[in-house]
């Protein structure tokens, strides 16, 4: 059974940071490319970044320069840390895993307050 299990989200203020991670178990974690997407009310759910099994990462225009990927086989977890916040980057934060078939996780709010 695969599971994707984010936590770290909450509420910050503008500028603040944050440390999302994603455990992640019944998959073979060292293949997957491991994401972070976000969905904000009433909009689609987008790419925030992603990084591959051989540590290449991309980020969304909207976030380079503020937030970093990060993974760590050994113990099958991907961070996503968020620095100097916007309140546009409140959303619901999905931890994703991807090889040939493609797994979500519940979802972590981040809301990020003016």
């Amino acid at each position: 059974q695969v599971q994707l299990v984010e936590s770290g989200g909450g509420l910050v203020q503008a500028g603040g940071s944050l440390r999302l991670s994603c455990a992640a178990s019944g998959i073979i974690f060292s293949i997957n490319t491991m994401g972070w997407y976000r969905q904000a009310p009433g909009k689609q759910r987008e790419l925030v970044a992603r990084i591959t099994s051989g540590g290449n990462t991309e980020y969304a225009d909207s976030v380079k320069g503020r937030f970093t990927i990060s993974r760590d086989n050994a113990k099958k977890t991907v961070s996503l840390q968020m620095n100097s916040l916007k309140p546009e980057d409140t959303a619901v934060y999905y931890c994703n895993a991807d090889y040939i078939l493609t797994f979500w996780g519940q979802g972590t709010q981040v809301t990020v307050s003016s």
